[in-house]
């Protein structure tokens, strides 16, 4: 028979182990309960700069996003090049912009010394969001660093392999002066319109060969699925000449150049 001692003992002894194991359980319940609200901590901040990050392009006032929605297209590829290019003659950049709307510009540009501005050439597939009621001027006076507000005059006529090319210049400049000459052209089928600048050329005659040599050598590498694009540039190449850098007057339409004079 256990003597009363042992008993008190004994039961002192499990009294002790039953608090030691709540003690636990209860620490083990405290440090799960401030674990799940360091998670959960974690998991607000992180909801919280999410959220911030998405409200980024609405905070930045000093740079807002352009109202056109053009944007850089950083994955599409050339869709057209200048053949028979030689190392004199390389394209500095080739920038690709796309439309929510479906338009598409391919923009090649060349530099002269010091990045001074000397060629640019752009192709512009139309998408909804091509306005007809747009001067086309107004475009083609920011292509050559005049701003919006600048005012372009016809120049007179090339014949290229896409037909007759107008030309422009800004109001004021002379004959001699060594002013950049603009160009348009545009096509209806399919909705396209080739346009730039060119700063090459000592004389006007030059300078429009120049311009007439550029677009003879303009060719299609990609159609992208647009069988009347491809079209086009089959029967361009059958009327392509060659390139006469001294500025012949057989690049001219003279009596066409004659007529052409005013502000755009």
């Amino acid at each position: 028979m256990q003597s009363p001692e042992a008993s008190t003992a004994a039961l002192s002894t499990r009294t002790s182990l039953h608090l030691a194991l709540a003690a636990f359980a209860d620490e083990v319940v405290g440090t799960l309960a401030r674990l799940f609200a360091y998670v959960g901590t974690l998991a607000l901040f992180a909801i919280l700069g999410l959220a911030a990050l998405g409200q980024l392009p609405d905070l930045r006032g000093d740079e807002p996003a352009p109202k056109s929605g053009w944007s850089v297209a950083d994955r599409s590829h050339p869709a057209f090049a200048l053949s028979r290019a030689d190392s004199s003659d390389k394209t500095v950049s080739y920038t690709i912009l796309r439309h929510p709307e479906g338009g598409r510009r391919d923009v090649m540009r060349w530099a002269g010394e010091m990045d001074k501005p000397l060629a640019e050439l752009e192709i512009y597939r139309e998408g909804g969001e091509f306005d007809v009621a747009r001067p086309a001027g107004m475009d083609l006076a920011a292509q050559m660093g005049l701003g919006a507000a600048g005012a372009l005059e016809q120049a007179g006529l090339i014949e290229t392999k896409f037909g007759p090319v107008a030309l422009f210049r800004p109001v004021g400049a002379t004959e001699g002066a060594r002013a950049c000459l603009g160009y348009l052209k545009r096509s209806e089928e399919p909705g396209l319109q080739i346009s730039g600048f060119s700063c090459q050329g000592d004389t006007l005659p030059a300078q429009r060969a120049a311009i007439a040599c550029t677009l003879n050598r303009l060719t299609l590498l990609t159609s992208g699925n647009e069988p009347k694009l491809a079209d086009l540039f089959a029967r361009a190449e059958l009327k392509r000449g060659a390139c006469n850098p001294a500025g012949s007057p057989d690049w001219l339409l003279g009596a066409a150049n004659a007529q052409l004079r005013g502000a755009l």
